[in-house]
């Protein structure tokens, strides 16, 4: 065999192993992204292996419950804290993270005050009051800012899905499936939350409980209006009857028109909400990161006897102005 042959063989043989490495390469991502777009973490969990009534009790959130013996509004904050804690996807409970904050709270003072006796600071109640503030902010507060932006975050997502699980969920009952075979089409084809969310309404359905108290257990986790305006729906036409998909069909509609509403109020009054977010947000940061940068700034004033009634007068004009600029911003759509 001449050297020109050799050759060409020895190109073809490479040209095809770089051709069958490329497709079966393209092969497996294509593969897996298809995977990733077609489940959400429910549906994750389950092909892993785990059980479908452990992913269920993984995944399914506490209800808010209302405090017994307690004031209405300390009831409602302590509801509205667990919806948040629902929408960020934290599994813990609420009196958990009470007590880990309280805990953080306790050490972060324990260790100013130390560190403070140590420099050879006298512990006055200023101090005591400065190291008290800086628990809590580091704490109480910052984790509370962040937990809120995930919250936000995630329901700003569900309200995004809703109308668009509402039409899959409208093209299933018009193509013949029964309610819940049309509910598990929303967990096969929809991401996080939403996905996740209807496939603990499944599977609560499929270990006995009623489909009008699933839905309104999911629409009591997250308290959104949509969510409660689809499960009266369902429950009306349970009780009467009726052609559900046009309900459905046009509470989408009802649904995308708000929505669309909203974000003009929100375009509208987008400088109002940023100052409000300034203003409450920048003094709790710039009081962390400069007592952190610089303690001596804040401890040699902080044993004047003045400073507890200057700073305690401080922290009372913050939480009034904080109060005035949410009920502002407070718009309702």
């Amino acid at each position: 065999m001449s050297d020109t042959a050799l050759r060409f063989l020895t190109m073809l043989a490479l040209f095809a192993l770089v051709v069958l490495l490329a497709q079966a390469a393209i092969g497996f991502a294509v593969e897996r992204s298809g995977k990733s777009r077609a489940v959400n973490q429910r549906l994750r969990l389950i092909e892993s292996g785990i059980d479908r009534q452990v992913v269920t009790s993984m995944l399914r959130k506490s209800l808010p419950r209302r405090l017994e013996g307690a004031p209405p509004w300390l009831s409602a904050l302590f509801q509205s804290f667990r919806r948040m804690l629902n929408a960020a996807n934290i599994a813990m409970s609420e009196l958990q993270v009470i007590g880990l904050m309280l805990m953080g709270a306790a050490i972060v003072t324990f260790l100013v005050l130390v560190a403070a006796g140590l420099s050879g600071y006298p512990l006055t109640l200023g101090v005591v009051q400065l190291a008290l503030a800086l628990g809590i902010v580091m704490a109480c507060l910052l984790p509370w800012m962040l937990l809120t932006r995930l919250a936000d975050r995630r329901r700003r997502r569900m309200e995004q899905q809703f109308p668009i699980a509402l039409d899959i969920f409208v093209r299933g009952l018009r193509s013949g499936h029964p309610i819940p075979s049309a509910l598990q089409l929303l967990t096969a084809e929809m991401e996080d939350p939403i996905g996740t969310e209807f496939g603990i309404v499944t599977d609560e359905i499929a270990f006995g409980l009623d489909l009008r108290e699933a839905l309104a257990r999911m629409a009591e986790r997250w308290g959104l209006p949509d969510m409660h305006m689809f499960v009266v729906s369902v429950s009306v036409q349970m009780e009467t009857g009726g052609n559900l998909a046009e309900i459905l069909e046009n509470l989408s509609k009802v649904i995308r028109d708000r929505a669309s509403m909203f974000m003009k109020v929100r375009a509208l009054s987008s400088e109002g909400r940023m100052t409000a977010v300034i203003l409450t947000a920048l003094p709790i940061l710039a009081f962390a990161g400069l007592f952190l940068a610089n303690p001596v700034f804040y401890l040699d004033v902080a044993t004047d006897p003045i400073f507890f009634l200057g700073f305690g007068g401080l922290i009372l004009l913050y939480l009034v102005g904080f109060v005035s600029i949410r009920r502002m911003i407070d718009l309702k759509v």
